[in-house]
């Protein structure tokens, strides 16, 4: 990661996480023992605000809030770590996002979320003069496909007009025959530099064998061919596909010991931004982000499992070339 401090506007959801620790998921109609049970800040706007801080860039945050005890504690674990909250918008009446979260033994994590005030965040919050000038002036424009639609089709627009580089983390799916099941996206999303692509148990399974791969570097190429500029896909201990006009890059894993994958997409997001806002390739901003997203995966929990530059870089440092 180069030298100069990236602005990055992160735009995303906001929630609060409740999560506990047990050795298995309960059965309908069981309950099993459960530990270390926590109440933190989470969602991916709050988890990759917190992430590209941590790497260093002067970080934006813009959401929605509830105007509760909870939306209090989103705020003040932002600006505890040197997150921007003028963004973060207070809605009256609603409840601010939660998530229940279960990790068990074997790192796998099962959650209910109530999105809450997310779900009005507005494009005329996006398009006001301030939030304008804010995303035109950023290097990287950070967008969470999980807010409104319009709105996210908002912050598009804006930063491409400002010449600010969109990076939009998807969540998508593929079919059983290895086939992208339509996102049905407007053309804006079209338009971004990057797609942080998140196929969930779909690029787990690619750590099983070639055929996987194959299909995910195919689906890749698809949305480069429809005008993405660049399409990173993580596949875990495997590494990251980046597949762009050029080619495709399968850029090297980490071997580390998975406990908890909870903000392990967000880490690699927020590491990526950061990375990609300070001038590095697209290739060097996916092995910054996946060592990222390694290290907070081999750690309990969300906003705490988040790594900081330095942890990232002696990762970066231990890994033979």
């Amino acid at each position: 990661m180069a030298g100069r401090i990236p602005k990055v506007v992160v735009i995303g959801p906001a929630c609060v996480d409740i999560a506990i620790k047990c050795d298995s998921f309960p059965r309908p109609g069981h309950k099993v023992a459960g530990s270390g049970f926590t109440s933190l800040p989470a969602g991916a706007g709050v988890n990759m605000a917190i992430e590209a801080a941590l790497c260093g860039c002067e970080t934006y945050a813009i959401g929605k809030i509830g105007d509760d005890h909870f939306g209090t504690i989103v705020t003040e674990t932002l600006q505890s770590n040197n997150v921007n909250t003028d963004f973060l918008y207070k809605a009256q009446a609603i409840n601010t996002g939660i998530i229940v979260t279960m990790a068990d033994s074997m790192g796998e994590n099962s959650s209910c979320v109530s999105l809450g005030a997310n779900r009005s965040l507005g494009a005329d919050e996006i398009e006001c003069a301030m939030a304008e000038q804010l995303i035109g002036s950023a290097d990287v424009c950070l967008i969470h496909s999980d807010v409104p639609l319009l709105t996210a089709i908002a912050a598009v627009r804006l930063a491409k007009i400002y010449s600010t580089k969109v990076v939009l983390k998807a969540h998508l799916a593929l079919s059983e025959t290895g086939e992208l099941v339509d996102p049905d996206w407007p053309m804006e999303f079209y338009s971004a530099n990057v797609l942080i692509a998140d196929f969930g148990n779909s690029t787990a399974a690619a750590e099983a064998g070639a055929g996987n791969v194959h299909r995910l570097k195919f689906v890749g190429s698809e949305f480069v061919a429809g005008g993405i500029e660049c399409v990173a896909i993580n596949i875990g201990q495997r590494g990251t596909l980046v597949i762009d006009r050029q080619g495709i890059t399968e850029v090297p894993g980490f071997e580390i010991d998975m406990i908890d994958h909870t903000a392990s997409g967000d880490a690699f997001a927020g590491a990526f931004a950061a990375s990609s806002g300070s001038g590095d390739s697209t290739q060097l901003a996916a092995k910054f982000a996946s060592a990222a997203e390694a290290l907070a995966a081999s750690r309990y929990g969300s906003g705490e499992s988040l790594p900081n530059k330095e942890e990232i870089i002696e990762l970066l440092q231990k890994q033979p070339d």
